[in-house]
């Protein structure tokens, strides 16, 4: 999904248009991978002082739950990253940069075998590691 993509979502939800959001997903769409509440706050206190945590919330949950947003859990905390409009896929996400790389291949034919007496309704399949720059820095220190 993009930056245009999301705000016709909004529009025909029938959720204001402002600048904050359209800064917010300005935000997320020009970074590579997942980033935090935080990360988004510093972006957004140089254009907007003194912005609350809570009004970053509030939009990050709405885009989340209109699925404009994807979010998993890295370090215990939250991370953000507009939603592959792609195929099915899932990612390596480096634990340090929070970039991401798609992952074509999928588990879950065979865990559907090991599990056949169950009802499957969903997964997430990620994998966490350091991209190629986050590793080259760890090992020349």
């Amino acid at each position: 999904m993009n930056k245009n993509e999301a705000i016709e979502l909004l529009q025909k939800k029938g959720y204001k248009i402002t600048s904050k959001r359209k800064d917010i997903l300005s935000f997320f769409e020009q970074v590579d991978g997942y980033r935090t509440a935080k990360d988004l706050c510093t972006h957004l206190e140089k254009k907007y002082p003194g912005i609350s945590f809570d009004t970053i919330y509030r939009n990050l949950h709405l885009f989340h739950q209109l699925e404009i947003l994807e979010t998993t859990e890295l370090n215990g905390e939250k991370h953000f990253r507009m939603n592959c409009s792609q195929d099915h896929h899932h990612h390596f996400i480096c634990k340090d940069c929070g970039k991401t790389k798609e992952i074509e291949i999928c588990p879950i034919d065979e865990v559907k075998e090991v599990l056949a007496d169950y009802s499957i309704e969903g997964h997430k399949f990620e994998i966490y590691g350091r991209c190629p720059g986050c590793k080259v820095t760890l090992t020349s220190n």
